[in-house]
Formats: C-alpha cells, sequence, structure tokens
C-alpha cells in the first residue's frame, strides 16, 4: 500500500483540509499519515474561530519519522498559516523527502481575485518556496496570477490560461491550472508539462454553485489517483469528476449545511469509479 503525508490543518468542523483528504486518500486505497499545521475550530469562514498554531511541532514530527526510517510515497501540502510555517514546510520536505518521493502543492491561499483574509500580501513570495519544491502543483486562477505577479482577470481565454501555465512551470515540471471554464456549460481543469511541452484538459459539467472545500478535494483526488498508478492527466480527470459528484449530491440535500461539500455521500461513487478504472487497465 502506497503512504503519503498530507500536511495541512484539521478543521474540526467543516468540510476541508485534513478531514477531506483522510477519507477520499483511504477510499483510494492510500494510507494517509498526516502532519498537522494547526487545529481550528472551524474552517475560515466562520466567525470567530478558534486557531492552535502547529508550526513548532512540524519539523519534531518530521525528525522522529526520519529516525525510524518512514518513507513516504508523497508528500502533499495544503493550506499555510504564515511565512514561518512554509519556511518549516520547506525543511520537512527536504527532511522526508527520498528520490521516488513524489511532492505534491495545492498553494491554498486565494480565492476570487484576492487573498484570504489572515494573508499579507507579500505572502505568495513566501509560498513561491514551497511550491518551487513541487513534482506536482495545483493551483487555482488567483492563486496561479499571485505566484506569476500577473494581473488577474475573471475571464480567462485558452491563450492566457497556456501562458499561465508556462509562467508556473518555473516553479515546478508539471503545472495543474484548476477552476478552468471557458464557456458556461463547462468547467474543469488544464495542464501542463515542461519536460514534455504538451498541454491537456479535461471538463465536465459546470454547476452553478460554489462550494468550500472543493479545492481540497480535488487535490487529494489528483494524488490518490497517481498513488494507484494513473497518469497525472487520468488523476485530473478523476478529480473533475468526483468534485462534480460531490456537488451534485450537495445540491440536491435540501438540508445540506452551507459550510461544505457533502462528499460523504459520493465515496461510493468514488470507490467504485477507482476500481473500475484499475481493472481495465
Amino acid at each position: 500500500m502506497k503512504r503519503v503525508a498530507s500536511i495541512q490543518d484539521i478543521s474540526c468542523l467543516g468540510r476541508c483540509s485534513l478531514t477531506v483528504a483522510l477519507p477520499v486518500l483511504s477510499v483510494l486505497g492510500v494510507e494517509c499519515a498526516v502532519i498537522p499545521t494547526a487545529v481550528l475550530s472551524t474552517h475560515t469562514i466562520f466567525p470567530d474561530f478558534t486557531c492552535r498554531d502547529l508550526t513548532d511541532e512540524l519539523l519534531p514530527i518530521a525528525r522522529h519519522w526520519q529516525s525510524q526510517q518512514v518513507h513516504l510515497d508523497a508528500l502533499c501540502s495544503g493550506y499555510l498559516a504564515s511565512p514561518r510555517q512554509t519556511e518549516a514546510v520547506c525543511q520537512v520536505f527536504d527532511l522526508l523527502r527520498a528520490r521516488d518521493t513524489l511532492v505534491v502543492v495545492d498553494p491554498a491561499m486565494a480565492d476570487h481575485g484576492r487573498l484570504y483574509k489572515p494573508f499579507a500580501p507579500d505572502f505568495p513570495q513566501y509560498m513561491k518556496k514551497v511550491c518551487a519544491r513541487a513534482d506536482v502543483l495545483l493551483p487555482n486562477l488567483t492563486e496561479a496570477c499571485l505566484l506569476t505577479d500577473t494581473p488577474y482577470r475573471e475571464e480567462a481565454d485558452e491563450a492566457f490560461i497556456r501562458q499561465l501555465l508556462k509562467k508556473l512551470s518555473a516553479l515546478a515540471p508539471r503545472v495543474v491550472l484548476t477552476g478552468v471554464s471557458f464557456d458556461e456549460k463547462r468547467l474543469g481543469a488544464m495542464s501542463y508539462n515542461r519536460e514534455t511541452d504538451r498541454y491537456f484538459s479535461y471538463f465536465n459539467e459546470k454547476v452553478p454553485a460554489s462550494f468550500h472545500g472543493t479545492g481540497d478535494i480535488f487535490t487529494a483526488t489528483v494524488l490518490g489517483g497517481m498513488m494507484q498508478g494513473r497518469s497525472l492527466e487520468q488523476a485530473v480527470a478523476l478529480a473533475v469528476d468526483f468534485t462534480l459528484e460531490c456537488i451534485r449530491c450537495t445540491r440536491a440535500d435540501p438540508e445540506a449545511s452551507w459550510y461544505g461539500v457533502e462528499f460523504e455521500k459520493a465515496l461510493p461513487w468514488l470507490a467504485k469509479r477507482g476500481a473500475e478504472e484499475m481493472k481495465q487497465g
């Protein structure tokens, strides 16, 4: 069984971060070890949430694992709460990365054209250091613009996205841009491989709704799909389809909470789809 380490926060209420990564990866047959960066009472959309920063615990955890000769097939980082934390995560990567360890980075720091509230304007410069250690980088459009010092555009055509992906490839050899849409009916992702100079795109239905935590679902599915032996392109297609299925399940429930996607209802779909695709080779 493949073993990965997920480096991000635990939100005690609200479906995101580690509470999403753990079950999604488990359903895909991947062991998920965790390095929690913080413990929050809820995710950050809730008012007056509490937060216990765990930056001082990151390196001791990594050093203990190193002393026990723990091998990781992948390392994956998500939301990081401060410049100091980005520096610590870079050190964790350096300590635990073996030659065959895949490093995946979701630079979760912004959306809809602006940084998340806790971050200062210079935070993307610190996140760039984390991204530069990635084999696979998965930003959304806002994060991609911030990482490349590109003025943000709400409406982005294919030429703009291709240019943005090439800029991002200066940070990581394989880049996946999430939340890509070129018309009113389709939404998906587009990737670029610096080594082969090839683009890839995959789209599915565009649902007129927005939910917190879909980026975490997407990243965990891409990671799990690659650990099952899929190519990055195949894993991206699986992630687009699964994220859509999660949204469909949530929209179908009139009692659904506003603070998260009911991804649990879609996990049987993911298990079945994952098993079928692996049988087909």
